[in-house]
């Protein structure tokens, strides 16, 4: 505290005041969180297949998760003989590696990719690029005429074409 011409106590400027002094007077800056909270990454996501894979013995798995792709992900089919084939069986590939669960099936593999029906397949294709584009591919527009805001899909190509 300064000493003002009266001999009165005047308020000082806070910069000007030590931590002791600003403490005790209640300006001293608030302590940082003790944990911040951080946003989880989310790393697996669950699909319903429009159709189902049918097994063997005829039971038909919809639901499933889908973890995010790795870089080693994209680039261990590259050496595929069967990629290297027919760059069309990058997906098939490239899904069975990233899909980890399906119905109640004990593992996803591509022969299991592969009996898929296209309309499945054509969705796990997208899934795969909405997953692993930050989660969507969804942009906020604003109608020209009312002027509300909303969002639109913006799904196109399938992987492993530009």
């Amino acid at each position: 505290m300064r000493r003002s011409v009266s001999g009165l106590a005047a308020p000082s400027a806070p910069d000007a005041l030590s931590a002791e002094e600003r403490a005790a007077i209640g300006t001293a800056p608030a302590p940082p969180p003790a944990r911040q909270q951080r946003r989880q990454l989310q790393t697996e996501f669950e699909f319903e297949l429009p159709r189902g894979y049918v097994d063997d013995a005829g039971a038909v798995h919809r639901h499933g998760v889908m973890r995010l792709a790795t870089a080693r992900d994209e680039l261990v089919p590259l050496r595929d003989v069967r990629v290297q084939e027919n760059p069309a069986y990058l997906s098939v590939v490239l899904l069975s590696r990233v899909i980890t669960r399906l119905g109640t099936l004990p593992a996803v593999h591509d022969g299991i990719v592969e009996q898929l029906f296209a309309s499945d397949l054509a969705f796990l294709q997208d899934f795969y690029r909405q997953v692993n584009a930050e989660g969507h591919t969804r942009a906020g527009v604003t109608c020209p005429h009312c002027e509300q805001p909303f969002e639109v899909e913006l799904g196109g190509s399938r992987l492993g074409e530009s």
